[in-house]
Formats: C-alpha cells, structure tokens, sequence
C-alpha cells in the first residue's frame, strides 16, 4: 500500500454514533411544526361555530373539523381559540374547570385567555374572533 492507512472504524465509534444519530432523532420529533393543517384560521367569517347550550359555563366545545375550542369561562361571555397545542401541534383534548386541556402531553391552557397554564406548550393559544347571535356562535 501507499504511505497511507487504513481507516476503520471500532464498534465504540460506531455505537457512540448510533447514539448520537437516535438522541438528535428524538430532539427533533419534540420540536413543533408546520405540519401544512388548518388551525381556525381557515373557516369563513359567519361560519357557525356551536350553539350557547352547546358551551358549559366553566367548560367549552373541541371543534376539531375546524380545529377551534370554543369556551365559557363566566356565564355569558363565550370566546374561541385555536385547538392546536403549541407543543406538538395537536389537537387540545378537553375542557373544564376553566382550563383547555390536551391530555397528548399534558399540556394547559386557561379557558378565559388562552395562556399557557401547565407545560410543556411554550406559547398561549390563538384567539379566534367571534361573535353571538342570538344561540348562535359563530366566526366574525
């Protein structure tokens, strides 16, 4: 041979890889992203969303075709946010006692202002304008 050698690589340089390629895999399936889906932003001004007997006080709805939890925190006033987690960028589960839940990670959101309540989310929810006509909540 010429003056140079060989190169191989040993099992621990190998495995040591390997596990460097899985943790960075990991890292990256934790990240949020732009998975192209509809987060509210996408239904038509007017569009009804729910009906006020729909809504408990307290509570709310999962819109999930529309991808939009709409919330009474106090009797009477209604308001609507995005149901995508902010976490992974799946839909929010429930909602009672005036918190949004998604039970996919365990993440919280406060049913009045969308904040953040418990994690992992890093972000609050959007809120989604609308309005009440009559027993009718709709987009604005």
């Amino acid at each position: 041979m010429s003056g140079l050698g060989e190169v191989r690589a040993n099992r621990r340089i190998v495995f040591h890889g390997l596990g460097a390629l899985g943790v960075a895999a990991a890292l990256a399936g934790c990240g949020g992203g732009d998975d192209g889906s509809s987060d509210g932003d996408d239904v038509a001004s007017g569009t009804q969303l729910t009906t006020t007997d729909e809504v408990p006080v307290g509570g709310g709805v999962v819109l999930t075709d529309q991808k939009i939890v709409v919330t009474q925190p106090t009797e009477g006033e209604f308001k609507a946010f995005t149901a995508v987690c902010t976490h992974q960028q799946l839909l929010v589960t429930s909602v009672e006692e005036g918190t949004i839940h998604c039970a996919n990670h365990g993440s919280s959101y406060d049913a009045a202002t969308g904040e953040v309540a418990g994690g992992p989310a890093p972000a609050a929810l959007t809120e989604v304008a609308i309005k009440v006509d009559g027993d009718k909540i709709l987009t604005d």
